[in-house]
């Protein structure tokens, strides 16, 4: 099987390669001005290569404060869904971590939509607070219930958006995300089950995600290394400035990186992959303070409040046959394999009896490390078994 998963995942590697210079788009007529607090198509993108447009439109949701904003996101169907031909379901996708402005949704980045819309499935990503239209507000990096809200408020507004247009599809409706994705799919999962009971998800498929960021930091403080030392720095950003924690950077930075933050992770000019680059090192303690490296600093702790209220393996009960799927690949560094296994034994110790554990080694390289090598397992494996319910051929996705 593993062999199998091999050839298909080299397979993925190429078709996601050649989907990046297929980006010529042709811009389409706007809509009619609406009112700025009501769910609108902004605007529509054709993907001719590609075979699928984008609908870009904006959302009454809340920012991580509660408080009402207008969010954004997309809406990507391929061409064979038409007025005439309903989709097949409808896909919450959840995009991974992005720094740089233009890597979310609305501003084209839709690698993983293009491959959905090679099928019968119409996609729905938000952008999250701090991207697309909230560009110029930090991102609420890692805090699942505001990434969540934003998700299924982006469900409920391109739901009648899509139904105002003229378009129809069957009543299935899939919810999946890697990494970041991945816990804001599981956030999205807790979300619905305590405050929308008329969301039903045939499945949800959550990889590598930070469900517990508690023990996700006391991991890379035991073995003294993340795997992208953006995601720890970003983390850490995000948790002082949402919860209001106020500690001064120079409590939790070290140079060179202090002198350098605005510039390099919130400017959102740049990639996790350039970001970690000027960070030039895995050992987290040559860019966090001795006072961060101890858990049991006053600063520590107040870092660890803040994220177990976030912690998706407390405090709330699952629905008792919700489908799930969880991946992890146990060389991964830069989200710990803990995560999965807490929250697997947190929902089947809850009443979960439909959660599927997917947790194995499945390797590394030097071209793909182990969190990258398990995005692709866990690509093959959903993009299998959505085929598996929908009744068509894998391949009509890929």
């Amino acid at each position: 099987m593993k062999h199998y998963l091999h050839i298909l995942s080299i397979f993925l590697v190429v078709a996601l390669l050649c989907l990046f210079p297929a980006c010529k788009k042709e811009p389409v007529p706007d809509p009619p001005d609406v009112p700025a607090n009501v769910a609108h198509i902004t605007d529509s993108i054709r993907y001719t290569a590609d075979h699928m447009t984008a609908y870009n439109f904006v959302y009454p949701s809340t920012d991580p404060y509660g408080n009402p904003v207008m969010l954004s996101g997309t809406i990507t169907l391929g061409d064979s869904v038409t007025r005439h031909r309903p989709a097949k379901g409808l896909l919450l996708y959840n995009h991974f971590t992005v720094y740089r402005a233009d890597q979310c949704p609305t501003r084209g980045d839709l690698s993983i939509q293009k491959i959905m819309a090679r099928g019968p499935l119409i996609t729905i990503s938000a952008d999250y607070y701090g991207f697309g239209i909230t560009e110029s507000s930090p991102q609420a990096y890692c805090i699942s219930a505001a990434n969540a809200q934003s998700s299924v408020d982006a469900l409920l507004a391109a739901r009648k958006l899509l139904a105002d247009m003229g378009f129809q599809w069957e009543n299935h409706l899939f919810n999946s995300g890697y990494s970041q994705g991945g816990q804001t799919a599981m956030g999205v999962v807790r979300l619905v089950a305590e405050r929308y009971p008329d969301i039903h998800f045939d499945y949800t498929y959550a990889g590598a995600g930070s469900y517990d960021i508690p023990a996700s930091y006391s991991q890379f403080l035991l073995d003294t290394i993340a795997g992208m030392p953006s995601t720890v720095i970003s983390v850490l950003l995000s948790y002082n400035h949402f919860f209001r924690l106020g500690i001064p950077r120079d409590s939790i930075f070290i140079e060179p990186l202090l002198s350098h933050i605005d510039e390099w992770v919130l400017s959102k000019r740049y990639t996790r992959q350039e970001i970690d680059a000027f960070v030039g090192t895995l050992v987290v303690a040559d860019y966090v303070t001795p006072t961060m490296l101890d858990l049991q600093s006053s600063i520590s702790q107040r870092f660890l409040a803040a994220m177990q209220t976030d912690n998706l393996c407390q405090g709330w009960t699952p629905r008792p046959l919700e489908p799930i799927y969880l991946f992890h690949n146990t060389q991964d560094i830069t989200v710990p394999a803990v995560n999965t296994t807490n929250l697997y034994n947190y929902l089947t110790s809850h009443g979960a009896t439909n959660v599927t554990l997917d947790i194995d080694d499945y390797g590394s390289s030097d071209i793909l490390p182990a969190h990258e090598t398990g995005a692709i397992y866990f690509m093959m494996h959903s993009v299998q078994t959505i085929a598996d319910i929908l009744g068509i051929e894998p391949w009509s996705i890929l």
